[in-house]
């Protein structure tokens, strides 16, 4: 389709769409790696909730050990 006679030129709109579809990749990368810090942060906060749960049950379950013990002769 390329014709000797003619050059090939870019035009305005054309221009437009390549820079916009350029920015939508960068926003769409930025807003990926955003996701996943936000996915780190929830998983920290996961463990450290499991970890204070454990901690509150193990202490709930070593006061009632230490109660029956107390209580048996």
């Amino acid at each position: 389709m390329s014709d000797p006679g003619f050059e090939r030129f870019e035009c305005a709109p054309g221009l437009r769409l390549q820079a916009h579809e350029r920015v939508s990749d960068i926003q769409h990368k930025n807003l990926i790696s955003r996701l996943d810090r936000v996915e780190e942060m929830m998983e920290r906060l996961e463990r450290r909730l499991w970890l204070t749960v454990y901690g509150i049950v193990a202490m709930i379950l070593g006061q009632g050990l230490t109660s029956i013990l107390a209580a048996v002769p």
